[in-house]
């Protein structure tokens, strides 16, 4: 995995601006600890910061190559999973000089052009300069694992990975309007599809590629979830889904670096874990596995409808199922409340507050052991593991199921922005015009149309938020995660798969359970879902309401130039107790959210327009 960005005009002569193109490799190290490489010509500039994970030595970027007239160069963020097929298919077109990825895309592109990403198995973005033709191509990957953030004016495209590297480039503005505010109160940490949040820039939304030239940008959407008729029976569709969860996991096993897992216990990680063990066995290794656990959390564990019980149970019985080497890394509440500030940094944007810094602080300690891990995400979008998946009032409440908070959170807004914003129109036309955009057949029943549209809503938002927060909170420490459920094809055959068949015994996830069930202990196989692990600690809530109350009595608050005062002071009085977004954030996590708003606005020197 690495760090990718660069710019391209036709106007200006991009090697007089090498301190810029400089300070925004500087601003991405963290993605790419091992390497850098910058190449500028009189119209481009591209840069790059290299995690070395497949052919360490052949692997550098930006990586160049010349056929005829034409000298293209790529830079490249990701991993291909079907790297042999696709390199076989070009082997009768061009010699190999190394063992990566990276020229198997490039060399790809030079072939298929633009229809090169639908030969790709794999998590990526990148862009490739094509000197001759005076024109960049770039792509981002069908589920949105890798990020590509661009901003374009009258005389330059630039792109980045990540927010702040974009922020590093002088004319690309620091400045946020009505339309940042709601998608930082109402949205957030969700954000809208190609939305950057701040001013004037744009994500590439994952299954869409374009061009940019002297005629500006054209991109175009190569893939996308589709209805298809499906008609196998339950027995097929368990073999089917072994076969693509298990041949998922072993393709992103491959890696010339130490590869480990997450293990929380739940079923998700514990597939990926054991199937990754049954792998590593057969040449005599051992799998490491991780967990995360919080200080003093078995004493003030209380159960709820969303975590019917603790981790630690679970995740020993796993371990010791797998006879693995596992570390635990747990986290105190000082060390969450403090990393709150880095993991805005590492996101760019105010997030998911604990359940980012935790995961921030998480991935910084894996990262002693090794650099490439897998983890669980995206199953239960995609297997149907969320309640509001089989709460049948919830699943057909018109709106987004996991924030049915928008009247609470437009208390917040301040005067100046919340007469310029219809609240209840800008979430709820951005649910409708989801939901409306899920393909269904005719043929569908009521029940599998609207778990279409569930699918739908939960791939390009709930999910989309997470595949953020993991990806940057990883790469802040240099460690590439894997996902395996991300695997396209799952994504594509689930889509399609009856509900009755997914919710086999009426649990959650049952038929991933069923496919599954020879990998698993009978304990953690029928283990009822819980969600990523928070502190339970209430020395956290006292940590971040004192925290939030020195913010607003400073004279330096900048977090009341778009929020209410009174509505914090409310806040940090304790008297609501409204989910903010589903069940991981409440109260504390509202709290935390309103310190790195604050912080996001004075790290970034954000402007209100």
């Amino acid at each position: 995995m690495c760090g990718i960005a660069g710019a391209v005009s036709f106007l200006d002569d991009m090697r007089e601006d090498m301190k810029i193109y400089e300070n925004m490799q500087k601003s991405m190290i963290r993605r790419g600890p091992d390497q850098r490489g910058i190449i500028i010509t009189e119209n481009s500039a591209l840069i790059h910061t290299r995690l070395a994970v497949i052919d360490i030595k052949g692997g550098r970027q930006p990586m160049k190559f010349k056929a005829g007239n034409h000298c293209y160069t790529i830079v490249y963020n990701g991993e291909l999973y079907n790297t042999g097929e696709v390199r076989s298919e070009l082997e009768s077109d061009f010699e190999f000089e190394t063992s990566s990825d990276t020229e198997v895309v490039l060399k790809a592109y030079v072939k298929w052009k633009s229809d090169c990403v639908e030969k790709f198995n794999g998590i990526f973005a990148f862009a490739v300069w094509d000197e001759y033709d005076k024109r960049l191509f770039i792509a981002r990957d069908r589920i949105g694992v890798k990020p590509f953030f661009y901003f374009m004016n009258d005389r330059k495209f630039i792109f980045a990975s990540e927010l702040p590297t974009l922020l590093e480039h002088p004319e690309v503005p620091h400045e946020i309007d009505e339309n940042s505010v709601a998608e930082l109160l109402l949205m957030s940490p969700a954000r809208t599809g190609g939305c950057g949040v701040i001013r004037n820039i744009k994500e590439l939304k994952s299954g869409y590629c374009g061009f940019y030239s002297e005629n500006g940008l054209e991109i175009r959407q190569y893939w996308r979830l589709k209805a298809r008729e499906l008609n196998e029976t339950f027995e097929e569709t368990v073999e089917h889904t072994r076969e693509l969860v298990t041949d998922s996991i072993k393709r992103q096993l491959v890696s010339d670096v130490p590869v480990c897992t997450f293990l929380s216990g739940g079923l998700d990680s514990s597939i990926i874990s054991s199937v990754a063990n049954s792998e590593f066995k057969k040449t005599g290794k051992i799998l490491d596995t991780f967990s995360i656990d919080y200080r003093d959390n078995d004493k003030y564990f209380q159960k709820s409808h969303f975590q019917p019980n603790s981790d630690p149970e679970y995740i020993n019985c796993m371990s010791e199922y797998l006879e693995c080497n596992h570390r635990w890394c747990v986290v105190d509440t000082p060390e969450l409340v403090d990393s709150l500030y880095d993991s805005v940094i590492a996101r760019g944007l105010p997030g998911m507050a604990d359940v980012d810094a935790s995961m921030l602080i998480f991935c910084r300690e894996i990262k002693k052991y090794g650099t490439v891990a897998l983890s669980g995400e995206c199953a239960d979008e995609l297997f149907g593991g969320y309640p509001w998946y089989r709460d049948k009032d919830i699943r057909m409440t018109d709106g987004f199921p996991w924030a049915q908070s928008t009247e609470y959170r437009s208390r917040f807004i301040c005067d100046y922005y919340r007469e310029k914003i219809d609240c209840m129109d800008y979430v709820y036309s951005a649910y409708r015009k989801t939901a409306d955009y899920a393909m269904k057949l005719d043929s569908d029943s009521p029940l599998e149309r609207r778990m279409k549209e569930m699918t739908q809503l939960n791939f390009d938002w709930f999910m989309q938020n997470l595949l953020d927060r993991k990806d940057r909170m990883s790469m802040y420490s240099g460690l590439e995660v894997r996902v395996p459920f991300c695997d396209y094809r799952i994504a594509e055959y689930m889509y399609n798969v009856k509900w009755e068949y997914k919710d086999y015994q009426g649990r959650e996830k049952g038929l991933l359970r069923e496919a599954m069930k020879d990998f698993l202990p009978e304990k953690v196989l029928y283990r009822k879902k819980s969600p990523y692990p928070k502190t339970h600690n209430p020395n956290f809530l006292s940590a971040v309401t004192e925290r939030l109350r020195s913010i607003i009595d400073s004279p330096d608050c900048r977090v009341t130039g778009i929020v209410k005062r009174e509505e914090l002071e409310r806040l940090l009085r304790h008297e609501d107790n409204i989910q903010w977004y589903g069940q991981l954030m409440n109260l504390p996590q509202i709290i935390a959210y309103f310190i790195q708003l604050d912080y996001w606005l004075r790290k970034f020197n954000i402007r209100l327009l």
